[in-house]
């Protein structure tokens, strides 16, 4: 297996594998397939890797591999049907006004075929229940459960709302967050010649999947990620809602 990067492996059994993906790694191979992916890395250990569900690139998290062909086809449907629990986690710009909703906006494809998504009502028909964890001054930190399962859904939804995923550079501004865009006199320390970021990548992780599979209860969690909790952290020091 490459040796530069080992999948965080959460679960295994015969029938699945569980893995917290990081940021910046793609879930299975891109059309030029010139990337390396999570699921070539566990190619390279496991004789079969059958692709369930995708994560985007960008979003870090729990995604789920199957090892057979049955056990591809019993989940897949359990995908389809609404059966599994998903629940992600993300910061999004701006302050979001109710505590709770739904977000009920169908999702096509981008006509320009450019892997973006857009909202149409001839879309495929794609639902988001958001709920606010914590408040800042410039940001929102929300937790969402998605009953459907449609590409770059939340940062869709999300934008469609007026609050997009921070940095994300499809729906939002891309731009990277900065200790000194939140701190007043900020200074560099003395062997810096420029700042380094805080968070330079979407700020969405897959947290949770609950799912029954052949009559046995599967929860996991894959803990929020060290540059997300860093943010948050300073978002409490510097951007708090007083």
């Amino acid at each position: 297996m490459n040796q530069t990067i080992k999948p965080d492996i959460i679960f295994e059994n015969d029938y699945f594998i569980v893995i917290n993906k990081p940021s910046g790694l793609l879930s299975v191979p891109d059309r030029l397939g010139k990337e390396i992916s999570l699921k070539k890395l566990l190619l390279e250990k496991y004789p079969n890797i059958y692709t369930v569900h995708r994560i985007d690139k960008g979003t870090s998290g729990i995604i789920l591999f199957a090892k057979d062909e049955a056990t591809h086809k019993e989940l897949s449907v359990l995908f389809q049907e609404r059966a599994i629990e998903k629940i992600y986690y993300g910061l999004v710009h701006g302050a979001v006004t109710d505590n709770k909703g739904v977000i009920d906006a169908s999702i096509a494809e981008h006509p320009a075929a450019n892997g973006k998504m857009i909202i149409h009502a001839k879309g495929k028909p794609s639902l988001t229940e958001y709920e606010v964890e914590e408040r800042f001054r410039l940001f929102t930190w929300m937790k969402f459960n998605i009953h459907t399962g449609r590409t770059h859904q939340i940062r869709l939804h999300c934008q469609h709302i007026g609050h997009s995923i921070v940095c994300d550079e499809f729906y939002g501004d891309a731009k990277p967050i900065l200790i000194s865009s939140l701190k007043k006199n900020y200074k560099l320390a003395g062997k810096e010649e420029e700042e380094k970021p805080i968070l330079s990548r979407q700020a969405l992780h897959a947290y949770s999947l609950k799912l029954t599979f052949r009559n046995k209860d599967y929860f996991f969690e894959a803990d929020i990620p060290k540059d997300l909790r860093a943010l948050l952290q300073q978002l409490r020091k510097l951007n708090s809602v007083r």
